[in-house]
């Protein structure tokens, strides 16, 4: 036996979740059986968990989309009882049951080998959100960051948070758009140069092109604010746009794209083949500053999960939830 966060769906359409303790059996199908140490809080998770939505199909469900731990069982030659592990993405925890247990069995080709120099507990600092938010940087390398400062939006939340740390750690000068200025000291611990009021960024757009202000950004918002972004980036810049928080809208012109040069890359962490995960797992080892990650850390149970899905939700969290599962 062993505990899980379940959540069930009732007769009236509502969901509801708890601890439970479940049997290895009632795991779904995959080659690989881990032994799950941490988990993450994530904005879908919380989805997961609270909204009885379309997120999940099929009830009952184990949430979380990410985890690492060490495997337990394994019937594909690439990975042994013994070796660690991360995992994130390829719907796990929505269409898959995730990682809010203590043991989780998936499919070998969604893993990757825990790089050198990384514990499971760091793994999870990163997690989904910083594994998201180093896919960003590196496609903005591929494009060339430009001489100015890289914006960071929504920079208090996980993508912006390890997005900050990243940049910083790599010497650009990075300039962070956040709603709450109680962060402000937060986001200079990680390295931020400078702190923007999110009003002044979110204003509704007036011009298509306004002054040239940032070399590249990392946008964990949409809708208006990537709107007004997009006006204000350097000749040749690119934006690396990774949330909808702001909407799934984009109120903009195609100015910024002709007159400017500017390129929006689309950031998805989901089914991201097995060499970039790879890659960008071993860039997080390299060039994250791991010492910078406590900063960041909310450290949780399964048992705060039912009540830490709702906070996510309404914009309560900060930095990185991470969920030690057996504690």
């Amino acid at each position: 036996m062993f505990d899980a966060v379940v959540v069930r769906k009732g007769d009236d359409g509502k969901t509801s979740a708890q601890v439970e303790q479940l049997e290895v059996s009632d795991l779904p199908e995959g080659e690989v059986l881990v032994s799950v140490e941490y988990t993450t809080v994530n904005y879908k998770d919380g989805l997961c968990i609270g909204s009885g939505g379309g997120l999940v199909r099929t009830y009952p469900h184990v949430p979380g989309i990410d985890f690492a731990g060490t495997v337990e069982e394994s019937s594909d030659d690439r990975y042994a009882p013994g070796d660690k592990v991360v995992l994130t993405g390829w719907r796990v925890g929505e269409a898959h049951w995730g990682g809010y247990a203590q043991k989780a069995r998936v499919k070998a080709d969604w893993l990757v080998p825990l790089p050198e120099g990384l514990t499971t507990r760091a793994a999870m600092a990163v997690g989904t959100a910083g594994f998201t938010a180093m896919l960003a940087v590196m496609a903005l390398e591929d494009r060339g960051i430009k001489a100015g400062p890289v914006l960071v939006t929504g920079a208090s939340g996980g993508v912006g948070s390890v997005a900050t740390t990243i940049l910083a750690g790599l010497g650009h000068r990075v300039a962070c758009v956040t709603g709450r200025p109680e962060s402000a000291d937060y986001l200079r611990d990680l390295g931020a140069a400078e702190i923007v009021a999110r009003d002044e960024i979110n204003e509704t757009v007036k011009k298509p092109l306004e002054g040239e202000r940032w070399g590249g950004c990392v946008d964990a918002v949409g809708g208006a604010m990537l709107a007004r972004v997009l006006g204000q980036m350097e000749y040749g810049a690119s934006v690396a746009a990774v949330g909808l928080a702001g909407g799934a809208d984009l109120p903009a012109t195609v100015i910024p794209f002709l007159l400017r040069g500017v390129s929006l890359l689309g950031i998805d962490s989901v089914l991201q083949p097995f060499e970039s995960r790879q890659r960008a797992w071993e860039r997080i080892a390299r060039d994250l500053p791991l010492d910078k990650l406590d900063a960041m850390i909310q450290p949780a149970t399964l048992s705060d999960l039912p009540k830490l899905g709702a906070e996510i939700l309404d914009g309560q969290v900060r930095g990185r939830v991470v969920v030690d599962v057996n504690g």
